[in-house]
């Protein structure tokens, strides 16, 4: 089975960035441990801040792997171009955040591309990414 974990901007400051609402720890450490844990499954990470290069690697893997975790940041509230490149291809995406957006500002509310994805999972913290993973497992 493969997996394409997709995150988008600013996630690559992860660790660091307001560590009161997304943790200390960085998405890299947490990727080896979901490695090791679920190391029945081939885990491919990508992290993009532009928009373009997020539906690239949707169009890319949409077709050839088994599942895709997406948490595309701010571009969730904003971009109809990468709901329509999930609704566009055949792998199931689930969409994950970090923070519950339903607890913060009103405009992280809306989520433009969850109507696309298999499920979303938000608040959980970086967890969400490990019962994404579990997802596609049962």
């Amino acid at each position: 089975m493969k997996v394409q974990i997709i995150n988008g901007p600013n996630l690559n400051l992860l660790g660091v960035r307001e560590q009161s609402i997304y943790g200390n720890q960085s998405f890299d450490n947490y990727l080896e441990e979901l490695r090791i844990k679920f190391s029945i499954i081939e885990i491919d990470y990508y992290q993009s801040n532009i928009e373009g290069e997020i539906i690239n690697k949707l169009h890319e893997t949409g077709f050839s792997f088994d599942g895709i975790i997406l948490n595309a940041g701010g571009y969730t509230h904003t971009s109809i171009a990468i709901a329509d490149a999930i609704a566009a291809i055949k792998t199931p995406v689930v969409e994950v955040h970090i923070s519950n957006i339903y607890s913060r500002e009103e405009y992280r509310h809306l989520s433009l591309t969850g109507k696309n994805c298999k499920g979303v999972l938000t608040g959980f913290g970086l967890d969400g990414y490990r019962l994404g993973l579990e997802s596609f497992l049962s």
